[in-house]
Order: structure tokens, then C-alpha cells, then sequence
């Protein structure tokens, strides 16, 4: 068995299976509340000044360099070796907890990459679906401070992720997973997994199910206890909801839905978390209603400017965390994300999945870098920005200073392009004799108005230079002014 576990292993490591994770992908619900809270609508408005963000899945799956969690669910689109006992696979899985001692673990290298890239809060995962938690929670043995590394002095992770980013200014996020399928409470080994639901008739067991919520409120608890100034809880796994939640479009998404409520008593876990953590944003991701504090669109960008706040949360190489032989967006991509998300009026939260020793692959460090040489001379058309109505002509977007004075114009030029000599758009006309300033150079650029748009040349020095341009952004003050 042993050897036939290894072939397996190497088939399902190097399989085109991943790229059904787009099966796992969270739809982006079409309903918004705004919160109440005076303290929230104040947390919320600085998020939105942020705009850019860095979520970490780093777990038990970057051992083996394969999907997150995933692989543990049994539903149509995860495609496993048939000749591997299903259970099998999960004793597999559960056992790298014995291979997983991240020795070169480098938080500082993270949050340094991170604010090099120009990115101001961050997102990490304490906890993903396979319930392997990153932090050292009394709730379970099952966690990265109970194996190898448990003497390593930075052996409660969480911690050192979260002390690192605030001493570089992040604002701080704990991502959570509301499922947990190592738990016996979640999956009781009584039944068959079926799916990434519980596989237990909640109304038949109550007393199970109490436990469960009981688990994960400690957890959450211990989140927001133990762990210094939090600004996020970033819920995943919008499939534990109350039932009266799944709505026509809910069903819509084609995600097993049980015939019981999965309902974890969110007003009481916010309640608490609140108490803890004053102003803290709340994000159970597609559970529209008062603890969906933003909305996440996973893997796409919406196609229209959206006038709550939103992020966009994707990955720098193809999946979230680190995988053998991924494939990395270029820092151009990137950057053309992170613009169209802008002026549409969200926040791009950007995947990076460290290595199973701690340290972040060489190709995200470089990226990063890039991506940085960007918004280290062109941040001020990004943070601190809010929407403009005309907020798109071409390759051309637009965004405004909260207090509407100044526009921005980002121009994005196609990756392998060279500069061109004109620069034309139409809308957002600047005022008659204002200067229009190159944000990269700080110097004023020449421009006339030709009908309903407005021509700049190019300085020559800029076009000579035969530097790689990802985008080029202007300052100026609009003719409504």
C-alpha cells in the first residue's frame, strides 16, 4: 500500500486536478448592508484608504506543494486516484502534521516583501477547511505548536505573522475557517464525508452540533483574546450559514447545500469579538447582512464599479498556496488588476503562499519587488482614493482624492508595448490652465483639449529611456472645479 500511495501522491500532485479549484471558488453575493456602528464605519473608511493587501495560506498542504485543503473533500470536481481508498487519502493528509517543521520560518521576510510591494494590510490564514491551525489554540491538538516545531520559539505562528506586519504598519486580518473537517464535531467518522458540508443531521444530533459552535467560538475567541490589535476577521467557508440565508441566488451557485441550518450564531461570535476588539471588521464572506462588512469577489473583478466597499481577493500565481512548479502573474498583471479594481471602487487583497520551511518562494519576493517600483512613485492615484462616475475610457481609469479636488488618471500600457508619444482620453476633462503632473516624475506634462478629450505628449526623456512602463498615472484638477 505503501508504494501505491507514493504513485498516487506523485500523479495527484502533478495532475491538472487543480484547476477544478474553480469548483472551490466563493461567488460574490449581490446584496450589501451597511454596518451601524459608528467604530465599524470607521474601521471600514481607513480599510477603504488602504486598497492594497496580502493574504498568506500557509499550512499543511505546503508540505507536499498541493492544493489547500481541497483535496480532503469529496465532491465530483476533486478527481483522486480511484485505485486510493478514500480514507486513506485522509490519513495521508492528517499525517504531514509529523513533516511539518518550518525551521526557516520568516515572518520578517514577509512582511518586508509585502510592504516593499506597497501593500497595507494583510490577511492570514489561522485556520483553512482542513482545520490545521496556524495559531496555538487550546481547543485542539491539531495545530503547527503540537508536532516538529512545537520548541521552536516562534512556534505559535499566528503571533509572529501578526507582530511582523504591525511593526511595518499593516492593518491586521485573521482569516478562519467556519468549517472544520478534522474536527469530530464537524465530521463525525460515525457517517461518510460526502461532501464539504457536516455530515450529520444537525437536527437529529443538536447536542453535536452545540459543540461544534461551542469549538469554533473559542477559537475565535482565543483569535481576538490572544493575539493583540485585530482590524479583520476574514470568515471563509460561506457554505456554514443559517439556512433561512440560502436564498434563489445562493442555490444558484451550485454548492451542496444541506437540508439542516448550519447556523453558528454569528451575532453572538461578532458580539464577543466586538467586546475584544472594538470596530472590528467582520467579513463572513457571501452571508450578506450585518456581518458581511465588505464583499469578496474571488478570482475576478467585477464588471462594473460596485459603490460599497468590496476587495478582490487573487492569487499571484495560480493557486493560493504554495504548489510545485506554479505558474507566477507577471508584476504588469498585477498592477492592471490592482488599477481597474481601484477606480471601480475595491481593494485587490493579492495571494502569497509561503514554503513548507517558512520563507516565501523566490518568484513571489520578485514580483513583489516589481510591483513595488510601481506603487512606490504612483501610490498617490491608489491609496487614500475614493470612485469618480466616469471612471473608465479605454485603458484609461480614473480615481479622486476623498476630497474630490484632485483626479487621477492610470493609464495602463499593454505588457511588451513601448510607451506611446500621445497619451488621448475623454471625460474628466482637467480645468482650463491647470497643470497635468507625470506622478512617477513629479514634473507637468503638455496637454490640449481636442473636442471632448484631452491629448498629452510625452516627455521625450520618458520615451527614450526604454524602461518597461506597466502603466503610467497623471495628476490634475478636474474642469468641475
Amino acid at each position: 500500500m505503501r508504494t501505491t500511495l507514493f504513485a498516487f501522491l506523485l500523479i495527484f500532485l502533478c495532475s491538472p486536478m487543480l484547476h477544478a479549484q474553480e469548483q472551490g471558488i466563493h461567488p460574490q453575493s449581490q446584496t450589501y448592508e451597511w454596518p451601524a456602528d459608528p467604530l465599524v464605519k470607521a474601521k471600514l473608511d481607513k480599510w477603504q484608504d488602504q486598497k492594497f493587501g496580502m493574504i498568506i495560506h500557509w499550512g499543511l498542504y505546503a508540505v507536499p506543494g498541493m492544493i489547500e485543503s481541497w483535496a480532503l473533500c469529496s465532491e465530483d470536481w476533486i478527481d483522486r486516484d480511484s485505485n486510493i481508498a478514500y480514507d486513506d487519502f485522509k490519513k495521508w493528509y492528517w499525517g504531514l502534521r509529523k513533516d511539518f517543521n518550518p525551521v526557516n520560518f520568516n515572518p520578517e521576510q514577509w512582511a518586508a516583501a509585502g510592504k516593499e510591494a506597497g501593500m497595507r494590510y494583510l490577511v492570514f490564514t489561522t485556520k483553512h477547511h482542513d482545520g490545521f491551525c496556524m495559531f496555538d489554540t487550546k481547543q485542539t491538538d491539531f495545530k503547527i505548536s503540537n508536532g516538529p516545531f512545537a520548541n521552536n520559539p516562534k512556534a505559535d505562528v499566528a503571533k509572529y505573522v501578526f507582530d511582523a506586519f504591525r511593526k511595518e504598519g499593516f492593518m491586521i486580518g485573521a482569516y478562519f475557517s467556519k468549517p472544520d473537517w478534522h474536527t469530530e464535531y464537524y465530521w463525525w467518522p460515525k457517517y461518510a464525508t460526502a461532501n464539504r458540508n457536516n455530515n450529520y443531521d444537525i437536527h437529529k444530533y443538536p447536542w453535536r452540533w452545540n459543540k461544534y459552535k461551542e469549538f469554533t467560538y473559542n477559537q475565535i475567541s482565543e483569535l481576538m483574546n490572544n493575539y493583540g490589535a485585530m482590524d479583520i476577521l476574514w470568515l471563509d467557508g460561506g457554505w456554514v450559514r443559517p439556512r433561512e440565508t440560502v436564498n434563489a441566488e445562493v442555490l444558484s451557485w451550485g454548492a451542496p447545500i444541506p437540508e439542516w441550518s448550519q447556523d453558528i450564531d454569528m451575532p453572538k461570535i461578532a458580539a464577543m469579538a466586538r467586546s475584544k476588539q472594538p470596530g472590528l471588521l467582520v467579513v463572513d464572506r457571501t452571508v450578506h447582512g450585518p456581518y458581511e462588512n465588505y464583499q469578496t469577489p474571488e478570482q475576478r473583478i467585477p464588471e462594473k464599479q460596485l459603490d460599497y466597499p468590496w476587495e478582490s481577493c487573487m492569487t499571484l500565481a495560480n493557486n493560493w498556496g504554495f504548489v510545485n512548479n506554479d505558474q507566477f502573474k507577471s508584476p504588469a498583471k498585477v498592477i492592471h488588476s490592482l488599477i481597474e479594481i481601484v477606480a471601480k471602487g475595491g481593494s485587490l487583497l493579492l495571494g502569497i503562499g509561503p514554503k513548507a520551511d517558512g520563507t516565501l518562494p523566490a518568484e513571489a519576493t520578485e514580483r513583489l519587488a516589481a510591483i513595488g517600483q510601481w506603487t512606490k512613485v504612483n501610490g498617490e492615484a491608489i491609496y487614500n482614493t475614493r470612485t469618480i462616475k466616469h471612471f473608465q475610457d479605454g485603458n484609461t481609469f480614473f480615481t479622486q482624492s476623498k476630497d474630490a479636488a484632485t483626479v487621477y488618471a492610470l493609464v495602463r500600457i499593454k505588457e511588451g508595448e513601448a510607451l506611446p508619444a500621445t497619451i488621448t482620453w475623454k471625460g474628466n476633462l482637467p480645468k482650463k490652465g491647470a497643470k497635468i503632473k507625470l506622478l512617477q516624475t513629479g514634473q507637468p506634462v503638455k496637454w490640449v483639449v481636442e473636442g471632448d478629450a484631452v491629448k498629452l505628449t510625452l516627455p521625450a526623456a520618458l520615451l527614450k529611456s526604454n524602461d518597461s512602463y506597466p502603466a503610467l498615472a497623471f495628476a490634475f484638477i478636474p474642469s468641475s472645479h
